[in-house]
């Protein structure tokens, strides 16, 4: 079965890409290469450089390699910059999925797996958040994650599109130095650019009800996240589905300040830091209940936050920043 993977170049996609190839689908990438880039990904993948937003092209590409399915992660993903910038990420990440979705409709390609966010939760009443917990989110990257996941249901309910929903949360690690991610926009490359440039970390808050003061996360191996998609595809492959969504989490949150001491005794390299004002659009705390995921998809996490770090620091040391 060949699959189209959007954001396939990228650091979450091009994870997937390999472990799609490994599990025997045969893949094909659409990336526009603002993220993403094509040494990622393996020379025989084809790689079409386009936008979701170009319906017509996707069209066409769903048509010229036989696509039966589609692994959907190309989006804007920084929630700060999506409250500096919120009208450009609805057109991104909304009216991308609506282009993406039309184009599958015309080409009658009716299986798509989605990537959501733990952002869609925004500010949870309880510590941990499971897939029937109240959706409510603060930023505008979790409102597109949200509207994203709407508009598929949609399709589900109105056209039979077979779907499955993944809601990722903080995302780290590298399978191989080519592949890691290098945007300044999560904590560990932040700290690890930090630690490169000798300038103190800055914490965006510390003032939070924490148990130290600072944010509390969950944080998913990408190799980890990469099977999560591999399921998902199996799950679509093996007939169609009403649509099912889960989260794709340890079950076990960490603080900022906890993330930064062990990443000072991976590197052998303590991070120096300091106390900086809240992040726009962030919650304290957001941490995943996975049972749904490993009880009907047979998946679970098998990284643990030392190894993200250790598979990060080993890419970054193999392959300096810049």
């Amino acid at each position: 079965m060949t699959w189209l993977v959007t954001g396939g170049a990228g650091y979450i996609g091009s994870h997937a890409v390999r472990q799609l190839r490994a599990a025997g689908h045969e893949a094909v990438v659409l990336d526009d290469l603002s993220t993403g880039r094509p040494d990622r990904l393996p020379l025989d993948v084809p790689l079409v450089v386009a936008s979701v937003a170009d319906r017509a092209t996707v069209a066409d590409t769903l048509r010229r390699y036989r696509v039966e399915g589609v692994v959907h992660l190309a989006a804007r993903k920084s929630p700060a910059e999506s409250v500096a910038r919120p009208e450009w990420y609805h057109r991104e990440n909304v009216g991308g999925l609506r282009s993406l979705l039309g184009a599958m409709a015309e080409r009658g390609v009716s299986r798509l797996l989605f990537s959501s966010s733990a952002a869609v939760y925004g500010i949870p009443a309880t510590p941990v958040v499971s897939e029937r917990s109240p959706t409510a989110p603060i930023n505008p990257y979790g409102q597109t994650k949200l509207l994203g996941e709407q508009l598929v249901a949609r399709a589900g309910f109105e056209r039979g599109l077979s779907f499955v929903v993944l809601r990722y949360f903080n995302v780290v690690g590298a399978a191989e130095p080519e592949l890691a991610d290098r945007q300044p926009t999560n904590l560990v490359p932040i700290a690890f650019t930090a630690l490169a440039s000798g300038c103190p970390l800055t914490v965006t808050g510390g003032d939070y009800p924490t148990r130290d003061g600072t944010g509390v996360r969950d944080y998913i191996h990408v190799e980890d996240l990469a099977a999560a998609h591999v399921v998902g595809v199996a799950r679509l492959a093996a007939g169609p589905t009403t649509g099912a969504v889960y989260n794709v989490g340890t079950g076990r949150g960490y603080s900022v300040l906890e993330v930064v001491d062990r990443i000072g005794a991976v590197t052998g390299q303590p991070v120096e830091y300091r106390i900086g004002p809240r992040r726009p659009g962030d919650p304290p705390s957001v941490i995943a209940d996975a049972g749904l995921i490993r009880r009907e998809l047979g998946w679970q996490a098998r990284y643990d936050l030392a190894d993200m770090i250790e598979s990060t620091w080993r890419a970054w040391s193999a392959v300096p920043a810049g």
